[in-house]
């Protein structure tokens, strides 16, 4: 009986043994079925864990929800054909007449691209694009061209806003919300690139709140890697639902190619100045006329300053709000309505956002006492330089 058992002892050990190898090294030959049970638990994982596997294998939804609404826009002006350069000397027009001067006027041609924002033919673009055209066309989804007429301009944030009168139903596009976006994000451009017609291209967000780059007055732009090229400027840049978070606007290049670092207003600045412009024609932005400088260590040093906050007043224009209120140069602008400004974009953004016409509060240094003075707000001119 001990020997049988003993016998018995031993071939169970022999096959878990042998069961434990086959389960390690060729599962698959007990049949054992892994494939359901990863879909499983792949699908109950939440989003952040699934990982690559629970992104998108194709953004053609968001693009087909946006496309409808990015149109081509062609611009036309007018050029003065080059007089010769010895057309009013007399003895030349005794011997030539007038035949060198009665060249045809010449026409120069751009394209670009834009955004339909609303059923009533509104089309937002980049002022660039439309800048001294005396002719403006768009071609729409369908292929149909309107004559466009512009509603309103803003250069200083390099936006515009056209109409077109037709009788097609227009498809505006859906607006995003910028403050949801972040770095790494996917978005879509989609635009006219060099006149091939409707293009898409993928990228992702590079970064936010890009300003200092000499571009518009008014910087804040949304960078991306997403391909931007010459006549891409007014179209979408669209997230990946497919609705608008930016007009596509400038790119940084050694070659007028794309090299990766695009750049687009966000929807939250260019819905604020279209919506100006469709009400009253032109943007209103607050201005007090002064001129700011940064002030960097060296600067404070020099004038004695504890540290570098703030913005130097280096001039005042003379009847200006500023002038009226008893700012001169030489002060330091610390806060506009309890808003630091520490640098002269920062000074720049806060003013124009205040309404002309009221009373703001702005901080300053003279010296070495720090005093509150109240500032009429204007309206600022034009193109102003200054704040």
């Amino acid at each position: 009986m001990h020997r049988l058992w003993l016998i018995f002892a031993q071939a169970v050990t022999v096959s878990l043994a042998v069961l434990f190898v086959l389960l390690t090294l060729k599962p698959e030959w007990l049949g054992e079925r892994s494939g359901p049970t990863a879909v499983t638990i792949q699908q109950a994982l939440p989003p952040s864990v699934a990982g690559s596997q629970g992104a998108p294998a194709s953004y053609a939804d968001a693009a087909q929800r946006a496309l409808p609404s990015v149109v081509h826009i062609f611009t036309s002006k007018e050029v003065r054909a080059q007089q010769h350069p010895f057309a009013n000397d007399p003895l030349f027009r005794h011997f030539f007449g007038d035949r060198f001067n009665n060249k045809p006027q010449q026409r120069s041609s751009g394209l670009g691209s834009g955004v339909i924002v609303s059923p009533e033919g509104y089309i937002l673009t980049n002022n660039h694009v439309i800048e001294a055209a005396d002719e403006i066309e768009v071609a729409l989804h369908n292929g149909r061209k309107l004559p466009a007429r512009i509603v309103g301009r803003d250069p200083e944030a390099d936006l515009a806003v056209l109409q077109v009168q037709t009788d097609d139903k227009l498809q505006a596009i859906t607006f995003g919300h910028t403050e949801q976006l972040r770095v790494g994000d996917v978005v879509l451009a989609i635009g006219n690139p060099f006149g091939v017609g409707q293009t898409v291209t993928m990228g992702i967000i590079s970064a936010l709140g890009r300003s200092h780059l000499g571009i518009n007055t008014f910087e804040d732009f949304i960078q991306t890697d997403a391909a931007i090229n010459p006549g891409n400027s007014g179209g979408a840049l669209v997230d990946a639902a497919g609705h608008l978070v930016g007009i596509n606007s400038a790119i940084y290049s050694r070659t007028g190619g794309s090299l990766g670092i695009g750049f687009a207003i966000p929807v939250s600045l260019a819905r604020s100045v279209m919506e100006q412009i469709i009400q009253t024609g032109s943007v209103t932005r607050g201005w007090i006329g002064v001129e700011v400088q940064a002030i960097n260590p060296e600067l404070a040093e020099s004038f004695g300053l504890p540290s570098a906050d703030g913005t130097l007043i280096s001039g005042v224009m003379r009847g200006s709000p500023a002038d009226r209120a008893g700012i001169r140069p030489g002060d330091i602008l610390l806060s506009v309505e309890g808003r630091k400004v520490n640098d002269p974009q920062a000074m720049l953004e806060a003013i124009a956002a205040l309404t002309p016409g009221r009373k703001a509060s702005l901080d300053i240094r003279r010296g070495k006492d720090t005093q509150e003075l109240k500032v009429e707000i204007g309206r600022r001119p034009p193109l102003s330089r200054g704040e």
